[in-house]
């Protein structure tokens, strides 16, 4: 009885909110619906089947399983390999980094119709989920057909798990169409077990986001090139902001440039499609603005550099002599902190990120990062941190230290993946 129901709640969100949700951001920002692929109607995909699947959300997650693609193309090298995303800027994101790795296609709705005939394109051998992505009718219609479900990097928000508490016996019907969950702390095993997994198939790995690997030689210098930002000169940089933190950023820009002038600031929201607005917002203050699409080309020296291109803040991190992550100083739940901390940055963060507790916890516990809590607060930190750079060395080798000591998580997924998403090889 109870999916039944499901299915008619999904239908009456898809009609009463998703449909007119994206018909206005597909009038208002230009933003394709893709409807005819949500609803299941995938284009044909090369190679043969069976393949892996591999879901990935939006643009964190795309790029959290970095690792996980290359170690399951390694593990698996007669499966071609399909990664599934929700949002446009995270299918950009699988089309420029994976492009030889993997084929992309968007992700069905959650309804049987949809589910069913994506599932008889794509024909996998098995589905890993990024990050608890629990999708009901899925799991069901694959556990039908054997085909095994893997949550890798999971996590349980205190806001998700409270909703999903309210659910309880059917989450424990979904979690019964699981095979293994990967979670990333033992308090998200807690939650998912909580729930209704069982305890023998829950497992904790650590976070996949502290191991993304490397810059390639060289990067700083050249984003320094094309940012049009010279060597020695100071740059900060504010990654992942939401509205209502960007006043926050230029006002501390403001306060820190009365003793760095020719400091330098980067502002990359957490939604590109928002690049406008925050234009029009340094605009009115005075300053200008040049977005990162722009570039290189003339610009003003004192120009706000807007990032209005997608899975270039991680590598961006590298050119920082301080970073501050968003999604903090705003109820948000943070973004991910390791990016820049394993990058040897001096990361400053707000109060809000319920989203990603072990990582603050983690980095504020070596301290490595800094919290400050208004835009005030937030000018200060930046100030006393470019004006002492032993103390930023000293920072950023701390967070570099702090992200490697938790490395393993990649190895132990996989480790799971060979040991409950058994497929055997063809020769």
């Amino acid at each position: 009885m109870r999916r039944p129901l499901y299915t008619g709640a999904a239908l009456v969100a898809l009609a009463t909110v998703y449909a007119p949700a994206a018909a206005v951001r597909r009038v208002t920002r230009r933003t394709p619906v893709h409807l005819r692929a949500r609803m299941g109607h995938l284009e044909p995909l090369p190679g043969t089947a069976p393949r892996a699947w591999l879901h990935a959300v939006s643009v964190g997650e795309a790029i959290a399983a970095t690792p996980l693609v290359e170690g399951l193309r390694r593990r698996y090298p007669s499966l071609p390999l399909v990664m599934t995303t929700v949002t446009e800027t995270g299918a950009a994101v699988v089309r420029e980094r994976f492009a030889r790795e993997a084929t992309h296609r968007f992700f069905p709705l959650d309804l049987p119709g949809s589910v069913r005939r994506a599932v008889e394109v794509i024909e996998p051998a098995f589905l890993v989920c990024m990050e608890t992505e629990l999708w009901p009718t899925l799991f069901r219609t694959l556990a039908r057909r054997q085909i095994p479900v893997m949550i890798a990097n999971g996590r349980l928000s205190d806001r998700s798990f409270r909703r999903y508490q309210l659910v309880r016996a059917f989450m424990k019907e979904v979690l019964a169409d699981v095979t293994v969950c990967a979670m990333r702390s033992a308090e998200d095993a807690r939650r998912i077990i909580a729930l209704g997994a069982s305890p023998e198939r829950v497992f904790v790995t650590g976070n996949v986001k502290h191991e993304a690997g490397d810059d390639p030689p060289g990067v700083a210098d050249l984003w320094r090139r094309l940012l049009g930002v010279p060597d020695g000169r100071p740059v900060w940089i504010a990654g992942s902001t939401h509205r209502g933190e960007e006043l926050a950023v230029l006002e501390a820009h403001a306060a820190a440039r009365r003793r760095f002038p020719d400091l330098a600031l980067v502002l990359a929201p957490r939604h590109p499609e928002r690049v406008a607005e925050i234009a029009e917002l340094i605009t009115t203050r005075g300053d200008t603005a040049v977005r990162r699409s722009e570039l290189p080309r003339p610009k003003r020296s004192d120009a706000v550099i807007l990032l209005d291109t997608v899975g270039e803040l991680a590598q961006l991190y590298s050119v920082a002599d301080v970073v501050f992550v968003g999604g903090s100083l705003v109820e948000a739940g943070g973004h991910n902190m390791l990016e820049p901390a394993a990058r040897g940055k001096p990361v400053l963060l707000g109060p809000h990120n319920e989203n990603f507790r072990e990582s603050a916890d983690l980095l504020l516990g070596c301290g490595a990062a800094t919290m400050v809590r208004n835009g005030i607060e937030l000018g200060g930190e930046i100030t006393a941190l470019l004006g002492d750079p032993e103390l930023r060395e000293r920072l950023g080798a701390a967070g570099r230290a702090a992200v490697a000591s938790r490395h393993g998580a990649v190895r132990e997924t996989l480790d799971l993946a060979a040991r409950f998403l058994a497929f055997p090889e063809r020769p």
